[in-house]
């Protein structure tokens, strides 16, 4: 993993979580217990804060990246897919932010909303908790059900593991 400092701020990383070692975590960048950061993520945090809430997952590739003077937060569970870009304000608790999407500046992900894969989230707009949009622009085209929290439910569960598990089984043959 690349970890940088950047003047007085450099990331924390808490306890149980995983770290690939193509990631890039930059400055004031908080990650709570049992996280998972896949390989080629970023998180730049070299002009405010992000804070990653427990058992969360931002999977490969994806960017999050923080205005000048502002917070990030992602709560707790939340899912960031393969290659999204996030540049918000805050993700609430187990929101999962599909493949490919983008969320713009100074925007609000409700609790358990779903941003499908390759929408964008304009500045400044917000998506409501139990809300599942999609679309570019996205728009409203759901709402999550049981069976959408038990599915994410599930597959938060695996990369906690991963989280666990990568740290002793995973190993670089060359």
């Amino acid at each position: 993993m690349s970890i940088y400092r950047y003047g007085e701020h450099q990331p924390v990383i808490g306890k149980d979580c995983y770290v690939s070692d193509s990631a890039r975590l930059i400055g004031n960048v908080i990650l709570e217990d049992s996280c998972y950061i896949g390989h080629g993520a970023i998180l730049r945090a070299d002009h405010g804060m992000i804070r990653v809430g427990r058992g969360s997952a931002i999977e490969e590739n994806a960017v999050i990246h923080v205005r000048k003077a502002q917070s990030y937060i992602l709560e707790v569970g939340i899912t960031v897919g393969h290659g999204a870009i996030l540049h918000g304000d805050l993700v609430k608790a187990f929101a999962v932010i599909g493949m490919g999407a983008v969320v713009g500046r100074e925007t609000i992900i409700g609790a358990w909303a779903i941003v499908a894969e390759g929408a964008v989230v304009p500045r400044g707009e917000s998506v409501e908790d139990e809300t599942i949009v999609g679309g570019v622009p996205a728009k409203t085209i759901g709402r999550v059900t049981s069976k959408h929290k038990e599915y994410w439910q599930w597959a938060k569960e695996v990369y906690r593991d991963f989280a666990r598990d990568y740290e002793r089984n995973l190993v670089k043959l060359s």
